[in-house]
């Protein structure tokens, strides 16, 4: 006998607004046997809203293994009911009761900075123009910070900061980087790098500030990587170019370690052009010549 269902309770989607300590998470995404932003977060808003089926999330960028964030966004859709009966008793919002409570169930490495209510239309991935990293450097021991550890890495020599700079020259824009990414069945490689620069921080180390549309998988690593090969003096911003337009990995291109990069912001449009957005990043990507297959864009590293 089949059983006829009522209508469906209408879904409300959440923004959530955090950053976390990436080093004792094996990434963003959740996989079984494995500790996860995505799992800690979506098991602490499941207890949270007393969500059955489990709820499940949706992010801007998806991080690897020890890469941390410090604006990273996400969306989650839930009850209406019990996301207003949240505050219970109390006179907080439901915003403000969202934030105490997480706080009281999640652990000290991830910290939800605001939950509110999103906008028609607004998507974390793919409603985002922007993506914002940064990746910390020491090249002189004798400015090694034990505090910063777990977000700087250390490097052997002094770095050419003028030569590393040039590097972006070549780099910004619109390209196949395919060069500085693992490729994956079915994703382009084409994205619009919008920023590739490079500053000494207060405390002496050197900070790089990475920005693009969407990144490729490792791609902020690899570019990282290459910047760090020209600093050395191991070879000169033209081979940049040169390894750019190949459009294959190359092994002079060195994937840096996770640990010196974190997500500092998503940038998002106004409201209004939020939904337009999300279509516009969904559709298929028009690839540049003998790019691969074509795929959606979204963000990860």
């Amino acid at each position: 006998m089949s059983v006829v269902l009522g209508p469906q309770p209408e879904r409300l989607r959440l923004r959530l607004d955090l950053g976390y300590d990436g080093t004792d998470f094996h990434g963003w995404a959740a996989q079984p046997g494995q500790r996860s932003v995505e799992g800690e977060l979506a098991s602490a808003l499941t207890t949270l809203l007393r969500a059955d089926p489990p709820l499940r999330l949706t992010v801007a960028g998806r991080t690897d293994a020890g890469v941390h964030a410090r604006g990273q966004v996400a969306h989650v859709d839930v009850d209406p009911a019990a996301w207003a009966g949240l505050p219970g008793r109390s006179a907080r919002t439901s915003e403000r009761a969202a934030v105490v409570r997480l706080r009281g169930i999640l652990p000290p490495d991830i910290a939800v900075r605001a939950v509110s209510v999103a906008p028609p239309g607004f998507d974390a991935r793919f409603s985002a123009l922007s993506r914002r990293y940064r990746y910390r450097l020491c090249d002189d021991p004798s400015r090694v910070d034990p505090l910063r550890r777990r977000d700087t890495v250390l490097v052997p020599r002094t770095l050419d900061v003028a030569a590393m700079t040039q590097v972006g020259t070549v780099l910004v824009g619109l390209h196949d980087f395919a060069a500085f990414c693992r490729r994956r069945e079915g994703a382009t490689t084409v994205r619009t790098l919008e920023e590739f620069s490079w500053a000494r921080a207060d405390d002496g180390a050197l900070e790089a500030r990475v920005v693009a549309d969407a990144f490729c998988h490792s791609m902020v690593r690899a570019l990282v990587g290459a910047a760090v090969a020209v600093g050395e003096g191991r070879y000169a911003v033209p081979v940049v170019a040169e390894i750019l337009a190949a459009r294959v990995r190359d092994p002079r291109v060195r994937v840096m370690p996770a640990h010196g990069l974190s997500l500092d912001e998503v940038r998002y449009p106004d409201d209004e052009q939020l939904a337009a957005r999300a279509a516009t990043a969904r559709a298929v990507r028009e690839p540049l010549e003998n790019s691969g297959a074509p795929a959606p864009a979204g963000g990860r590293d």
